[in-house]
């Protein structure tokens, strides 16, 4: 046993409890020195979001909080992780650098780079995901490219199991450097978001999860495309509101995962069973979109299919603009993108309409549509938003046919028959009847301080089918 240090690098990983690298590092029996890093180009990228790291400093805060329960605290860096890692191996003569594995192409980069200029030990820790990508592959080695035979056998792998720890006994490195909570409370207060937070702390994540899987999971598959209002207060029904704590590690997958399999365990009903399933198979999603983009990084920029990379997409900023503010004149659109405007998140369902609305009706880049949610998205994910944008755009792996367009008439009708969800959001129409509410424009009476539509639907449709038909010939 060696009283060098380890530091442990906190990335997306923002807990204490199953958390795969920095158990392995305390049962080292070496002291521990737990570190985040506060990098600029976090502020200065085109997909800054306010939100997002609001909440994220919100969970650094409650990691902080829990660890100096723990007489230790969390050392908070400011700067380039690759200036920043080798100062502090040479101030506390560090021996090894822990963390766990981000699968994204910057950060695969940057931890490349780090690994080969430290010359410590660098261990890296496979925790963000229930398979690594290297360990799903086809029969002739080649990654998956559609989700059904990714699923399959993603589903027959055996998944590791939630990690426990006793940290009474853990060694942390307390005297070696001063930690301050100047950072932190710097960086938040330049960071206001401009949405309600939800709890940061892994204890309000376990009791979100444990509500959810309590309750709400038992009806999942009947109703995961609602249109809830608000997925973060306790008796929400639909979605289960974990997608923030998963994107910055406040829970493991393993945690949601096991969740939802011991619910299923004691499942009686068959109904039941299905909705967990379906559950899981979301999941399953998650790490089917992050598998592409470790295999594909060129999605991160651009088509994954290639012949749409001379789709002639319109410029039009101000129908951009129309669609970002929720004034497109399409009830059920712009309900939508004023809930992601004002909690900083919006249900799949609504993800899909306003996304296909987007791409196909406005036949606008799905990458400033993509750029747009990940600036407001408090659950933003490079894999999961890129995954989900090129799926509803037809230019993605897996993806729905080109010619598959969503009518945001019938899909207002389908999925909020009774109108809440759009009188919630747009209180201009909540004096319309359920009747009228999904095309206002058709009361030729009615005083509406509301936009007339954007497009008009069938013309909308015919032209993108021509444009994507142009793109493949």
């Amino acid at each position: 046993m060696s009283d060098s240090p380890i530091i442990f690098w906190f990335r997306r990983d923002l807990r204490l409890d199953d958390n795969l690298g920095l158990h392995t590092a305390i049962r080292s029996g070496q002291p521990v020195l737990p570190l985040f890093i506060i990098d600029p180009r976090l502020w200065r990228g085109p997909w800054f979001s306010r939100n997002r790291t609001a909440f994220m400093l919100a969970a650094l805060a409650a990691l902080d909080a829990r660890l100096r329960q723990l007489n230790s605290a969390l050392l908070i860096l400011e700067g380039d992780p690759l200036e920043a890692l080798p100062a502090l191996v040479r101030a506390t003569g560090a021996n090894a650098l822990y963390f766990n594995r981000d699968y994204t192409p910057f950060a695969r980069t940057r931890d490349e780079a780090v690994a080969r200029q430290l010359g410590i030990t660098v261990r890296i820790l496979d925790d963000n995901l229930l398979v690594p990508p290297e360990n799903l592959l086809k029969d002739d080695g080649s990654p998956f490219k559609v989700f059904t035979p990714f699923h399959r056998r993603w589903d027959k792998r055996t998944k590791p199991k939630i990690g426990t720890l006793n940290f009474s006994a853990a060694r942390f490195l307390r005297d070696a450097l001063s930690s301050s909570s100047a950072p932190l409370a710097r960086a938040r207060l330049q960071t206001q978001p401009h949405v309600p937070l939800p709890s940061a702390t892994e204890q309000g994540a376990r009791e979100r999860l444990s509500q959810f899987s309590a309750n709400a999971i038992s009806h999942y598959a009947e109703t995961r495309n609602s249109l809830v209002i608000d997925p973060f207060t306790a008796d929400s029904a639909g979605p289960s509101g974990l997608s923030p704590y998963l994107r910055f590690g406040i829970l493991s997958p393993r945690q949601i995962y096991w969740a939802a399999r011991a619910r299923y365990a004691e499942a009686m009903d068959e109904p039941v069973r299905q909705s967990i399933e379906a559950f899981c198979r979301q999941i399953a999603w998650r790490e089917f979109f992050m598998h592409i983009m470790f295999h594909f990084p060129r999605v991160r920029h651009g088509n994954f299919r290639p012949e749409f990379d001379n789709l002639a997409w319109r410029d039009a900023p101000a129908e951009l603009t129309a669609w970002q503010q929720g004034r497109t004149g399409y009830p059920i659109v712009d309900a939508a993108m004023r809930q992601l405007s004002a909690i900083g998140w919006m249900p799949n369902r609504a993800r899909m309409i306003t996304a296909s609305f987007l791409s196909k009706h406005l036949l606008i880049d799905w990458r400033s549509g993509e750029a747009h949610f990940m600036r407001c998205l408090l659950d933003g994910d490079p894999a999961a938003n890129n995954g989900g944008w090129q799926w509803t755009a037809g230019t993605g792996t897996d993806a729905q046919p080109f010619f598959r367009i969503f009518n945001p008439i019938l899909q207002s009708r389908r999925y909020d028959k009774d109108g809440r969800y759009i009188q919630h959001w747009l209180p201009e129409l909540r004096h319309l009847p359920a009747s009228h509410i999904h095309q206002p424009w058709k009361l030729k009476s009615a005083q509406l301080d509301y936009p007339p539509p954007i497009v008009e639907h069938r013309a909308a449709r015919e032209r993108a089918l021509a444009a994507f038909q142009t793109a493949r010939s």
